[in-house]
């Protein structure tokens, strides 16, 4: 077993936590909506036609703000086919993944499921196939009070208080080939001004996100930031970034160190918007929305057919099944969301539900967590208050793709009855670590979980839906120094009371 040592002080502080960087995603696509949040025929069905079981798994994992309705899906959405009679809503094709929409879940039914969840809505318009005045059209549907053809038509739809949204995502992932109208830098930097300028003539209090690149592998990324932002940075708030990681080859130690990616993707992400700042003379700075981050085989789905010419609805589509692995590093990416919070101020955990989700479902059977659920689910429920940056001493680990890694990471958070301390191990073996946490003067242990298993290739299926869970971690606190144990390759959170 090797040691480590981390020392925690609490002025050393990122950022006031804010509550959105534990923000989900949910994208009609697959099983997502249809088959899996909604099913009208199941037996937890309630009376709009959502799964009670799926609502209190959500709700258990802990989401802030919901990102919908896409994603790839939004860049070819018509809004107006998803609200009033659902007897008269049309059945459209989903160009982004080849399927078909049946419009039985739009807005109304969606905003009133967040309400079960005490969750935010964060939507997003579509700027792929159409442009400022249907953006403004949904926003006076979703938000103005009454008075109006389009508020007063949600009232006419059963719907007379307004949603009030306030983040509002312009488009989605405009840099990419894949996408539904995609488009150069320049040319979505200028239509993402112009909408954002309208949006908030209409309402100054919206926080607007503009599409930064869709992958730090991007070849325009870094140059598609700085040139949307030189065009747009008067009217947005936020720009996006998102990231997905998977094993590739059989190489675990790279694997475990794919947080270094998404350090280095928000750093040059930062960076470059910081330019544009200091160029332009503004007082404003431009935040971060990490609205897509996730493990994802993407690799195994291209080479698969899941993606077809065959029009279908819900059909099974990029169900990632994780282990214990995936697990450990998608804690480590959300601990990395956690140390750069002073500009990644909020994060949607793509996708809920089925789609590379931490929640899985089967028709007219049971759901259940995919192992990814313990860490988002812990972490979201234990922050609080502040979020630290410890002082880490620990030996280092090598990968192939990223060099050198710290064996240890670590970050935590201070509020004012409690503090927690989020540690990943990506070592082959035990390290005992030793904390000092006198700064913090907590003075019992109230909670020591930890994500391993002996087989990191070990999964929650619908056979074995609790195969993997937390366990116990083995942690003392003594005279205001925290010892705990950390088992090879794994993740581990203490709150202290």
């Amino acid at each position: 077993m090797t040691s480590a040592s981390i020392r925690i002080d609490p002025d050393a502080v990122v950022a006031p936590l804010d509550r959105r960087i534990f923000g989900g995603f949910v994208e009609h696509l697959g099983r997502h909506v249809y088959d899996g949040i909604f099913e009208p025929g199941h037996a937890e069905a309630d009376e709009l036609g959502f799964r009670k079981d799926v609502t209190a798994l959500v709700k258990e994992l802990g989401v802030s703000t919901i990102r919908y309705p896409g994603g790839n899906f939004v860049s070819g959405y018509r809004w107006e086919d998803g609200v009033g009679p659902r007897d008269q809503r049309p059945v459209r094709r989903d160009l982004a993944w080849h399927a078909l929409e049946t419009n039985q879940v739009g807005l109304n039914e969606f905003a009133t499921w967040l309400k079960q969840l005490d969750s935010e809505l964060m939507l997003a318009v579509n700027l792929g196939t159409r442009g400022i005045q249907e953006a403004l059209d949904l926003l006076e549907y979703t938000n103005h009070p009454s008075g109006t053809a389009l508020s007063d038509l949600r009232t006419e739809h059963g719907y007379p208080e307004p949603w009030d949204v306030t983040m509002w995502c312009l488009g989605n992932e405009m840099d990419g080939p894949w996408q539904t109208g995609y488009m150069t830098a320049e040319d979505y930097g200028k239509i993402a001004a112009r909408t954002g300028q309208a949006m908030k003539s209409a309402q100054r209090d919206l926080q607007l996100v503009v599409c930064g690149s869709s992958g730090s592998s991007m070849p325009t990324f870094g140059e598609w930031e700085r040139t949307v932002l030189e065009e747009s940075y008067d009217h947005v708030d936020f720009i996006s970034a998102h990231a997905y990681y998977q094993e590739r080859n059989g190489d675990l130690d790279s694997y475990l160190a794919s947080a270094q990616d998404m350090r280095y993707f928000i750093d040059t992400v930062v960076a470059t918007a910081d330019h544009v700042k200091h160029r332009r003379k503004s007082d404003k700075t431009i935040m971060i929305s990490f609205d897509e981050w996730n493990i994802w085989y993407l690799d195994e789905h291209q080479a698969s057919d899941e993606v077809n010419d065959e029009w279908r609805i819900a059909p099974r589509q990029l169900e990632d099944v994780y282990s214990v692995a995936d697990a450990v590093v998608f804690g480590s990416l959300l601990m990395t969301l956690l140390e750069r919070h002073d500009r990644v101020r909020s994060a949607s955990l793509a996708q809920l539900v089925n789609v590379i989700a931490p929640i899985m479902t089967e028709p007219g059977g049971p759901a259940w967590r995919q192992t990814t659920f313990f860490p988002f689910s812990v972490t979201s429920r234990l922050a609080q208050g502040r979020v630290l940056r410890p002082e880490v001493i620990a030996e280092t680990v090598e990968s192939a793709v990223y060099g050198q890694s710290s064996a240890v990471d670590c970050v935590a958070t201070d509020g004012d009855d409690s503090s927690a301390i989020f540690l990943l191990n990506r070592s082959r073996e035990a390290v005992e670590v030793t904390v000092d946490i006198a700064g913090l003067e907590r003075s019992s242990i109230a909670e020591a979980v930890t994500l391993w298993d002996e087989d990191l290739s070990a999964k929650n299926t619908l056979e074995q839906p609790d195969r993997v869970g937390l366990r116990d971690a083995q942690a003392e606190l003594s005279d205001g120094a925290l010892t705990i144990r950390l088992e090879p390759v794994s993740w581990t959170a203490i709150s202290l009371a």
